[in-house]
C-alpha cells in the first residue's frame, strides 16, 4: 500500500504489517474450470490467485481490491488527508486496510500521556464471502501498534454494478472523520480513561473469567495441568510489558488491549467476528 505523509512526520516506531493485498483475481465460469456441468445459482467461481476460493451466481458482481482500496486512496490524497496504512491478506480470501491518519491535532492521550492513540479507518473485503465489504472507524494504539476496533460509526460508501464488476464511490472522507470527531471519538477518550484508572486487582483471576466469559481460549493448558495456556500467557505478558512501559499498575484499559492483541492478532476469526468480540470485551470492562 501507498503512504501519504503530506509533510506530516513519521510517527511510527515499529514496522507495521505490509501485506499485498492487490492480487490476482477474476471470475470464471465454473464448468470451463471442472468440465462438468454446474447447477442454477452456481455458475461462476470466483478465483484469487489460481485459487477457487468462492462459487457464485452469474449476477454476482465481483469488487477487485484494487477498485475499492484504491479509491480509498484517492480520496483521501484528494483530500489533503495524509495516513499511513497497515494491510493484512488472509490466504488470498479476505482483506483489511487500515488507514492511520497522521494529522497531530487529532490524536489522543490516555492518562499520563505516554499512551497516544490516532484515529483509523479500516476497510474491509473479501472473495470468499467470509465478511462483507465495509468501511467503518477505529483507533490505533502506537504503544503497541495494535488497532481498537469500538467505535460504531461506520464509512458510508455506494456501489454502481456495471456488469459483473463493482465500482465503490467513496463519499467525502474529511467530513466524516470531523462528525466522528464531534460526536465519538471524545467520548470514547473518556471511556479510555476511566479503564485506565481502574486497577486489575487479581491477573490471573482477570484474564480468566474474561477469556472464559467470550469463549476466546482456554485459561488452563488442560484438566490436568492448571499452568495458563499459550494464549493466557500472552495476555499476561502483554500486561505486565505495557505496565512497565506505562509506568503504572495494570489497570482494565491495559488489559482491554492486550486481549485487544490477542484477539486480532492470534485468534483465527473473521475480521467482523474479531470487531464485534472486540467492541463486548470493551463494553463489558467498563461495567467491571
Amino acid at each position: 500500500m501507498k503512504t501519504n505523509m503530506q509533510n506530516e512526520r513519521v510517527f511510527l516506531t515499529k514496522e507495521l504489517q505490509q501485506d499485498n493485498v492487490f492480487v490476482k483475481s477474476k471470475l470464471a465460469e465454473l464448468s470451463s474450470l471442472t468440465g462438468m456441468p454446474s447447477r442454477r445459482g452456481l455458475e461462476r467461481a470466483l478465483v484469487s490467485e489460481n485459487q477457487i476460493v468462492n462459487v457464485v451466481s452469474d449476477s454476482y458482481g465481483h469488487l477487485p481490491n484494487e477498485k475499492f482500496f484504491y479509491e480509498v486512496e484517492a480520496r483521501l490524497i484528494s483530500e489533503g488527508i495524509g495516513y499511513q496504512t497497515r494491510s493484512i491478506n488472509r490466504e488470498n480470501r479476505s482483506f483489511a486496510v487500515d488507514y492511520i491518519l497522521c494529522d497531530e491535532s487529532l490524536h489522543i492521550k490516555i492518562k499520563n500521556g505516554m499512551d497516544k492513540l490516532r484515529p483509523m479507518l479500516r476497510f474491509i473485503n473479501s472473495y470468499d464471502g467470509s465478511c462483507r465489504t465495509a468501511g467503518y472507524f477505529g483507533f490505533f494504539r502506537e504503544l503497541c501498534s495494535n488497532g481498537l476496533h469500538v467505535a460504531h460509526s461506520n464509512i458510508g460508501f455506494s456501489v454502481k454494478h456495471k456488469g459483473d464488476i463493482v465500482e465503490v464511490v467513496v463519499p467525502e472522507i474529511r467530513l466524516m472523520v470531523e462528525k466522528f470527531m464531534d460526536n465519538e471519538y471524545y467520548s470514547l477518550h473518556r471511556k479510555f480513561e476511566v479503564l485506565a484508572e481502574r486497577p486489575i486487582k487479581d491477573l490471573k483471576d482477570f484474564v480468566k473469567v474474561t477469556a472464559e466469559k467470550f469463549k476466546l481460549f482456554q485459561y488452563e493448558c488442560s484438566a490436568k495441568n492448571p499452568e495458563p495456556s499459550l494464549n493466557a500467557r500472552m495476555v499476561l505478558d502483554i500486561i505486565h510489558r505495557e505496565s512497565r512501559l506505562l509506568h503504572a499498575q495494570p489497570s482494565l484499559w491495559v488489559g482491554y488491549n492486550a486481549f485487544n492483541a490477542v484477539l486480532h492478532g492470534k485468534l483465527k476469526k473473521t475480521f467482523e467476528a474479531q470487531k464485534q468480540l472486540d467492541s463486548k470485551i470493551f463494553e463489558h470492562l467498563l461495567t467491571v
